[in-house]
């Protein structure tokens, strides 16, 4: 199975000057654990801001949430895979870094993400099918 065949193709993204409040309200209202994060410029590089960062980097140091800037606790380099990678290959790289999201590119365009939940949801339908078939 192809990462493309289960991606997430919509991207929730986040101004990296933002305040990391802003942040924390966007994923509580989206029900997401992270934020692709945009760059300045071309010759920056995306990044992530994700729940773990927002606890271990902000919270647990007492950050103030409304003066500290997302780009402050932005995960770099972004883990990527391109979208015709099987999805072992996306499986190998979480388990290599001990992340729970890779992101998923087309050339130099992130077209998605793929996280352990979609993996384990890719599974368990495939399971379904072929004991569907038998």
């Amino acid at each position: 199975m192809k990462v493309v065949e289960i991606m997430t193709k919509k991207l929730e993204t986040i101004e990296v000057d933002a305040p990391i409040y802003d942040a924390i309200e966007k994923m509580i209202d989206k029900r997401i654990r992270s934020l692709l994060v945009k760059p300045n410029d071309d010759k920056d590089v995306h990044g992530v801001i994700t729940v773990r960062d927002i606890v271990n980097k902000a919270l647990a140091k007492n950050l103030d949430l409304n003066k500290t800037k997302v780009k402050e606790i932005t995960s770099k380099p972004l883990v990527c895979v391109d979208k015709d990678m099987d999805v072992e290959y996306a499986i190998n790289l979480m388990s290599k870094f001990n992340i729970t999201r890779v992101f998923v590119n087309d050339g130099k365009e992130i077209i998605g993400i793929i996280s352990l939940l979609d993996v384990m949801s890719a599974e368990l339908i495939k399971r379904a099918r072929e004991g569907h078939r038998a």
